[in-house]
């Protein structure tokens, strides 16, 4: 309806300020596409009011010829306003600007859901005055489809640019644009659906063409075109992630590039759970969920890593042999003194550089800090329980400069710069 093509209108015009589309007066959000919409179903119905008088002026013999040529000037018009919209989409599409090709989608719908209607009233008139709309609808399709595809190539190819990356390994541009992107387009998802099945053949994405598998040909093609549009989907995330695999070697510590993995992961799995992106994904990804949760899980162990360099030093490895009330030798002493320092050190190193990197999910931090209490806080409690009554300093102050519950609040407060 209206109200619908107009939030369609003015939302896209949102997103093209948030993402920077180039202004100009051939900008397809310049064109009134609800007023284009509109203008459409007008036409039919003065074409069919006009036509209904003229039945009653103008003998039955030239009523057709006459009608044709009284609607041509009004139908010449509405095809030039369409083929401007086509033209101003072609020239988004040179601009890489793939928010503004949305804007063709309610066009495009509006077109075929009056077609019957159109074909009627015009039914008698010329081939050449028939063939306008079919025409024009195929420019459309041709120029969506198009688009859609530059579309999935230029998240395959967009730059790995160091400056471009967030210092704090959140989500990253190019992750939410696509998300947005591929939630504008569910909006349209029947019309999306067709538009890719009028340019590739089914064998293209191994969908199978065989109407008799379905009980009748118009569910046939609703499911074809489901199918389609979910594999176009799977297509794009998959070309996101493979994108975002290469831009995560941009940081130099793997803890950060894992971080950076996990939070743009996390994000996109939510997002098409918060959707209904996860029911088109899984038509042709049936464990599209449980991937992302296995990749998530795998980042998450990659970070972890990092602290072993830390826990490592709370190992047996190297510990002298404690007797009770044992002397111990100046080289012993020094094992547990390099022990706790090294502890030390890479304790505080690690929450001064982590403190300043970011998980957005709240629950996904949680959990991440409070697995990482429990694996330092446990390995820290044993090794000074096996340091206790051992005296290999005068001053244990300089080497246990830490309580348990003090690095606990320290790993509380990683993943948050205003701690």
């Amino acid at each position: 309806g209206y109200d619908h093509d107009l939030r369609v209108k003015h939302h896209t015009e949102a997103l093209n300020e948030k993402h920077g589309a180039a202004a100009g007066k051939d900008d397809v959000l310049d064109i009134e596409i609800d007023s284009y919409i509109h203008c459409i179903s007008a036409f039919v119905k003065l074409a069919q009011s006009e036509y209904a008088l003229l039945t009653e002026i103008i003998p039955e013999h030239h009523q057709k010829k006459t009608f044709d040529s009284l609607i041509q000037e009004a139908l010449n018009n509405l095809m030039l306003e369409g083929d401007n919209i086509v033209l101003a989409a072609r020239r988004a599409i040179e601009r890489r600007d793939y928010f503004a090709i949305l804007t063709i989608f309610p066009v495009l719908r509006h077109l075929k859901m009056n077609k019957s209607e159109f074909d009627s009233t015009l039914q008698g008139t010329a081939a050449s005055t028939k063939n306008k709309l079919p025409t024009l609808i195929t420019s459309m399709e041709t120029i969506g489809a198009k688009a859609l595809e530059e579309f999935a190539d230029s998240i395959k190819n967009d730059p790995d640019k160091e400056y471009n990356m967030p210092k704090d390994g959140t989500v990253h541009e190019l992750t939410s644009n696509t998300i947005l992107f591929l939630q504008q387009l569910l909006d349209f998802h029947e019309t999306a659906g067709a538009m890719l099945a009028s340019q590739v053949l089914g064998d293209t994405y191994n969908i199978p063409l065989d109407p008799r598998e379905t009980s009748s040909a118009s569910s046939y093609t609703s499911d074809f075109n489901k199918r389609l549009l979910s594999s176009y989907i799977c297509k794009v995330l998959g070309n996101l992630q493979l994108n975002l695999l290469s831009k995560s070697k941009v940081y130099e510590d793997s803890a950060l590039s894992a971080i950076f993995l996990h939070n743009n992961y996390n994000y996109i799995l939510k997002s098409l759970e918060k959707s209904e992106l996860i029911q088109l994904v899984t038509v042709t990804q049936k464990r599209a969920e449980n991937s992302y949760r296995e990749l998530i899980e795998q980042q998450i162990d990659m970070y972890q890593r990092s602290w072993l360099k830390v826990t490592e030093n709370l190992t047996d490895r190297n510990m002298p042999v404690l007797q009770p009330g044992a002397k111990l030798k100046d080289k012993e002493r020094q094992v547990i003194k390099d022990k706790f320092k090294g502890f030390n050190d890479g304790l505080e190193e690690l929450c001064k550089t982590q403190k300043g990197w970011a998980i957005p999910d709240k629950d996904q931090r949680h959990f991440i800090r409070q697995a990482q209490k429990k694996v330092v806080s446990d390995s820290y409690r044993a090794f000074l329980q096996r340091c206790t009554n051992i005296s290999f300093t005068k001053n244990p102050e300089k080497y246990h400069k830490y309580r348990p519950e003090e690095v606990e609040e320290m790993i509380e407060k990683l993943f948050d710069t205003s701690a």
